[in-house]
């Protein structure tokens, strides 16, 4: 299998690298940290300018036309600078329903308005007691002449709190654990019903709980099938799972490096601890655990596109197992080599360790998916 990059990707992964090495060291990120909505406007509009906003959209609906390789490069640079904005729950989580659900008309309607960053979506999916149950859904959705009314409550939108337009789940039948029976609903972040409660999360990035009364919605806001929205949901968090796995490792890839470079200057004894043998076999752990989630991530970014529903979720979920592993023995070795300046705050080592961290228990942690994997007949299955 060839693992080049195109002369297009290369391009791609200069420009995206380039930018976040010049406007996104760590003192810049404490800035951005303190503005109002936790992240960058002036970079936001950057981001767009480059086209990265545009990336995964075909170009007849205004996009670039851009693959999930390319969603991986961009992913990985971003992870390796630790950015804040909303570029997941946008482009990769929220765009993803409505390229692959979304009707023309909404379509046309957001597509354009995404690729030139002035339009910011979210997922409300998740609800407090589902856990990692995909298809615990209790929020309702009942049918209103030719549109919906929406009634309930949700949990950890990321950056639901400045989206201007929210893709919820909701129960259109069945019972709350049923996979059959689940809509997906655009929804105006500003209509009469919708309150949102912003609030950072422990990796700087930020969160919503969102609550849903007596919400109505129209026929055309629709995604997908009403009540057939499981597997599009499955789908699509197949595909932010894999974007994610990218950008741990640019995370993972950043702690290694900061330590690898810490140990050759740190002094004990008259000598660098790098010197010391014990040390370097902790970095080399490191970097195998490093290029061991590199790989993975590689996998689940190939099998977005698979047409094989079971065999996609198989390699997710063994990518999502390596990750949650390769994070936390990567992140620990960081801390522990960096000794007590690898627990402040005014360091950048716990920052990367607490967002790789926060990755490991979006969708599922490691255990998680590990049992499901087991479930499956692992990944390559019975002989």
């Amino acid at each position: 299998m060839d693992f080049e990059f195109s002369d297009e990707q290369r391009l791609l992964k200069d420009s995206v690298e380039r930018l976040v090495a010049q406007r996104y060291d760590f003192e810049a990120r404490k800035k951005f940290m303190k503005e109002p909505e936790g992240w960058s406007r002036d970079l936001w509009r950057q981001y767009a300018d480059l086209g990265l906003t545009a990336l995964p959209f075909a170009e007849k609906h205004g996009g670039i036309g851009g693959g999930p390789v390319e969603t991986m490069i961009v992913m990985e640079a971003f992870g390796g600078a630790l950015v804040l904005e909303p570029y997941w729950a946008t482009v990769v989580l929220g765009g993803s329903f409505v390229k692959l659900g979304g009707t023309d008309s909404a379509r046309a309607a957001l597509v354009s308005k995404i690729a030139a960053g002035e339009s910011l979506l979210a997922f409300a999916h998740i609800e407090r007691q589902s856990r990692y149950n995909l298809a615990d859904v209790a929020a309702t959705a009942k049918k209103e002449g030719d549109g919906y009314v929406l009634d309930g409550a949700k949990s950890l939108a990321i950056h639901g709190d400045v989206a201007n337009h929210i893709i919820v789940s909701a129960r259109v039948s069945g019972a709350q654990r049923d996979k059959a029976g689940i809509g997906l609903f655009l929804v105006d972040a500003k209509a009469p019903g919708v309150t949102l409660r912003g609030y950072p999360t422990v990796d700087g990035l930020r969160a919503a709980e969102v609550t849903l009364a007596n919400v109505n919605v129209a026929a055309d806001a629709v995604i997908g099938e009403p009540g057939n929205a499981y597997p599009l949901i499955e789908q699509v968090v197949d595909i932010a799972i894999a974007a994610l796995c990218a950008e741990a490792v640019g995370a993972m890839s950043a702690m290694h490096e900061i330590t690898v470079d810490y140990l050759k200057q740190r002094k004990q004894f008259g000598v660098p601890i790098g010197n010391f043998q014990v040390l370097q076999h902790r970095a080399g752990d490191m970097l195998i655990a490093l290029e061991q989630a590199r790989s993975m991530a590689m996998l689940a970014t190939m099998m977005t596109e698979e047409q094989n529903a079971a065999e996609r979720r198989k390699a997710i979920a063994a990518a999502k197992v390596q990750i949650g592993r390769s994070g936390r023995i990567v992140g620990q070795g960081a801390i522990q080599l960096h000794g007590g300046i690898g627990m402040t705050m005014e360091y950048k080592v716990g920052h990367y360790f607490k967002r790789v961290t926060m990755i490991d228990t979006m969708f599922g942690d490691a255990d998680h998916h590990l049992a499901a994997l087991a479930r499956m007949g692992g990944i390559i299955g019975a002989a």
